[in-house]
């Protein structure tokens, strides 16, 4: 997944309509879910004139359940962590979903990031990856052009 969205100058039923007709409906695909078939934790990249944040919905974990690599401008957020299948004495559970054993979310990084100054924060449930944008790409973004 690309931090760059695509931008449309389209009412916004398009994207409703690229989202209904531009999907695969017979691809019965695992892409949502992890290794051990929990789904993925949900992601918002938001985009600002000084950088993009990714938070990333995991409650239940720890700071220590993370690991964020950054490989060739791939940004990889995975965790691993033992669940806790053990049911006590007197416990009966009638459907236990509470799993987010492992997982791994990869995001390709465009060029006009500054890699070197990445950084992340767990709080409340949320883990946010701050990715700063270069001093120099950010002087080359929107500008007027004034006419003569």
């Amino acid at each position: 997944m690309s931090l760059l969205k695509k931008r449309e100058n389209y009412p916004a039923w398009s994207s409703f309509f690229n989202e209904v007709f531009n999907r695969d409906w017979m691809d019965w695909s695992t892409h949502n879910f992890s290794d051990t078939n929990t789904t993925l934790p949900s992601v918002n990249i938001k985009e600002g004139n000084e950088n993009f944040e990714v938070e990333m919905a995991a409650p239940g974990l720890e700071k220590k359940d993370f690991k964020i690599d950054l490989n060739n401008g791939v940004l990889t957020i995975s965790s691993e962590k033992k669940g806790e299948n053990e049911i006590r004495k007197g416990q009966k559970f009638t459907r236990k979903e509470f799993s987010y054993q492992s997982f791994s979310r990869q995001f390709s990084l465009p060029n006009i990031v500054d890699s070197e100054k990445i950084t992340a924060k767990y709080d409340n449930g949320i883990l946010k990856v701050v990715i700063p944008i270069k001093e120099e790409a950010r002087k080359q973004l929107a500008r007027t052009i004034e006419i003569k």
